[in-house]
C-alpha cells in the first residue's frame, strides 16, 4: 500500500477543496448529480440485499461499492464538500471566500438530489411495473424505511429530534473519514480498502446520511410510504443535514486540520544530564 503521511494528505485535503470550490458550476451540478445517482443506486442495491437476504449485515457490507466507485470517478457529495471545502477558507488560499463555500454546498446539495430523486423515480418504476401494480417486498421495505425515519422520530419529540441530529452527526464522521481515506495512498486497491471501513460502519450501524436520504424518503412517498413531504424534510432531510454539516467539520476536517496543518511546536526537549564523575565507568586498559 502506498500510504500517504498525515501532513501530506491534509495539504492534498486543503487543495481538494480548494479546487472545489472554484469549480464551474455546469461542473458542480454534473459531479454532484452523477454522485447522488450512484450513491442512490448503491443504497436500492443495500436494501434488496438485505430485503431478499433477511441479513442486513450483507447489504451494509455491498453499499461502499456506489461510494468507492463514484470518488474514483471524480464525483462529488454534500457530505464531502462539508469537510473538504471550509478549509480553503480556513487556510486563506487566494480568492477562498465564505460565500463561495456556500455557493458550493447550495450547487452540491441541488445536483446530489436531482440524482437521488431520479434514480427514486427509476427505481420506483421497476418495484411496481411502471405503477400498475403494488410495489415488490422490496419496494414495501423502503417505504418503511421513509416511515420508521420521520414520524418514527417525531412520536419521541424532542428526544427524537436530537437522536436523528446525533445520527447524522456520527454518520459524517465516518463517510467524512472515507472520503479523507481516499486521499490516504495512492493506488486503487488501497483507496477501496480504507474508504470500505468506515462507509460499511455508518450504513449497518443506522446512521443517517443526507444524500442517502434523497432517495430513500422520496422512494418512500412514491411507494406508499405513510408519511409526507414535510415530515421528511423536518423530521429527518433538514437535521440530518445540520448534523452531517457538524460531524464533518468538528470530528473529521478540524482535528486533521488543526495538528497536521498548523502543527504546533514541539515542546523543549531537556538538556542532557552528564553523569557524575563517580558514576562514570572508566575504558578498559588493553
Amino acid at each position: 500500500m502506498s500510504y500517504v503521511m498525515p501532513q501530506d494528505f491534509v495539504s492534498q485535503m486543503i487543495a481538494t477543496g480548494e479546487k472545489k470550490l472554484f469549480m464551474s458550476t455546469r461542473d458542480t451540478l454534473i459531479r454532484s448529480f452523477m454522485g447522488g445517482a450512484i450513491l442512490a443506486l448503491a443504497a436500492a442495491m443495500a436494501v434488496t440485499i438485505s430485503t431478499n437476504t433477511g441479513n442486513p449485515l450483507l447489504g451494509a457490507a455491498f453499499f461502499p461499492i456506489g461510494f468507492i466507485m463514484l470518488y474514483l470517478m471524480g464525483f462529488d457529495l454534500l457530505t464531502g464538500v462539508f469537510t473538504l471545502v471550509p478549509f480553503a477558507v480556513i487556510a486563506r488560499r487566494p480568492g477562498a471566500t465564505w460565500a463561495g463555500m456556500w455557493r458550493n454546498w447550495g450547487l452540491v446539495f441541488c445536483g446530489n438530489f436531482a440524482g437521488a430523486f431520479t434514480v427514486a423515480v427509476l427505481m420506483a418504476i421497476t418495484f411496481t411495473y411502471g405503477f400498475s401494480v403494488a410495489p415488490n417486498e422490496v419496494g414495501q421495505a423502503i417505504g418503511h424505511i421513509g416511515e420508521g425515519r420521520t414520524v418514527g422520530y417525531a412520536d419521541h419529540g424532542a428526544a427524537g429530534m436530537l437522536t436523528l441530529f446525533v445520527r447524522g452527526v456520527l454518520c459524517n464522521w465516518m463517510v467524512s473519514t472515507g472520503v479523507v481515506a481516499f486521499l490516504m495512498s495512492k493506488d486503487t486497491i488501497s483507496k477501496a480498502v480504507v474508504m470500505w471501513m468506515p462507509v460499511f460502519l455508518f450504513f449497518y450501524m443506522g446512521f443517517e446520511h443526507s444524500v442517502v436520504n434523497m432517495f430513500l424518503f422520496p422512494s418512500g412517498l412514491l411507494l406508499g410510504g405513510d408519511f409526507t413531504v414535510m415530515d421528511y424534510l423536518m423530521w429527518n432531510e433538514l437535521p440530518t443535514v445540520l448534523g452531517n454539516l457538524v460531524g464533518g467539520l468538528t470530528f473529521v476536517g478540524l482535528p486533521l486540520y488543526l495538528t497536521h496543518y498548523r502543527t504546533r511546536p514541539e515542546r523543549r526537549r531537556p538538556a542532557p544530564v552528564e553523569p557524575a564523575a563517580d558514576d562514570r565507568v572508566a575504558a578498559p586498559v588493553g
